[in-house]
């Protein structure tokens, strides 16, 4: 245990914790934060946990399985984001070691677990490119929505790539399942694939590949990451999420919606909690609206499938947020002529 932790049981903290969020959140929010952290106390109160400077990073991963029994993998990531809140706020006040909230890892979720009504709109997209195109083109954030915009590719896909993978000669990027070598596809080697990106958006990955302010590194095997951390090594696939949660908060690229600052935003800031703005996307939600949106373009379903790596019956079911008035006017443009 650190010598500059002080003692705090798991009670006080949970109090003092909602006492510190009570002025900045609305009343539903703050129950919301109050119930998920009764879980976590009852938990402390099973294991005997009667001080917070006592957890590690393998309490925590027995607190994530304990509460895996008995709900939804998309209900244990929300309950699990109010917990790294917590944990955060405690390092702050020296109640637990600093870096705890990270070693909190969330299951991964299976395909279209979450709703697919929480998708990306192509305004919004289009709007978070074209500012990036005009005042910060080429950079990682540029890059990185550009590519999942364009290509609907999984998080996990995009921590496997290389700058190797880029394919010049036919704008494209090509998809390897690695595993031996440090990462891997969701669907394993059935899920290699070139993936074509076209001119313009091959050009944007590729200046951002000689971008001065770009870190070039390898990582453990000597490979080359094409969306590398800042001392040029592989980010986990975590970090990629965060990337691209901050590169798509609204103020990032516009005014906030929500009359926030950046000085009072939670959201904000290099150890703030990403998914605390009311308009946070995921990497998932930019998948699924690429998804829908290559569908609303008249994009075969087989094509899209096969560039997205994803089954039809789970592309339908899950991902194709159209509604049925866009899905009418897709199939009158392939009736016979009157």
């Amino acid at each position: 245990m650190s010598d500059d932790l002080q003692p705090l049981s798991p009670e006080e903290g949970v109090e003092r914790f909602l006492q510190h969020r009570e002025p900045s959140v609305r009343k539903s929010t703050l129950q919301n934060a109050r119930t998920r952290l009764a879980y976590f106390l009852d938990w402390c109160e099973e294991r005997e946990i009667e001080n917070l400077n006592t957890l590690t990073g393998r309490d925590m991963s027995d607190f994530v399985a304990w509460r895996r029994s008995d709900i939804a993998p998309i209900t244990l990531q929300k309950q699990l984001s109010t917990i790294r809140m917590a944990l955060r706020w405690w390092a702050d006040i020296e109640a637990v070691r600093e870096g705890l909230a990270e070693k909190v890892h969330s299951p991964e979720l299976p395909d279209g677990a979450e709703s697919r009504d929480h998708h990306i709109e192509p305004e919004r997209a289009k709007k978070a490119l074209a500012y990036y195109e005009k005042h910060q083109y080429a950079s990682r954030d540029h890059a990185l929505v550009a590519l999942i915009w364009r290509t609907g590719m999984r998080r996990g896909a995009v921590h496997s790539l290389d700058v190797d993978d880029l394919e010049a000669d036919d704008h494209a990027i090509r998809l390897e399942h690695r595993i031996e070598q440090g990462t891997k596809l969701k669907n394993g080697e059935s899920g290699e694939r070139w993936v074509y990106l076209g001119p313009r958006w091959f050009q944007i990955l590729d200046d951002y590949v000689s971008n001065p302010d770009r870190v070039a590194g390898t990582d453990e095997y000597g490979r080359e990451p094409l969306f590398p951390k800042r001392d040029g090594g592989r980010p986990a696939p975590q970090t990629i999420y965060k990337w691209v949660m901050r590169a798509l908060h609204p103020c990032s690229y516009a005014s906030c919606p929500h009359d926030r600052t950046p000085e009072t935003c939670e959201a904000r800031g290099r150890n703030s909690n990403v998914a605390a703005c009311p308009s946070s996307i995921n990497p998932h939600a930019v998948r699924r609206g690429a998804i829908t949106h290559h569908l609303t373009q008249d994009t075969p379903p087989e094509t899209v499938s096969e560039r997205m790596d994803v089954s039809l019956e789970v592309l339908y079911e899950h991902y194709d947020a159209r509604t049925e008035r866009e899905k009418m006017d897709v199939r009158t443009g392939h009736l016979p002529e009157e």
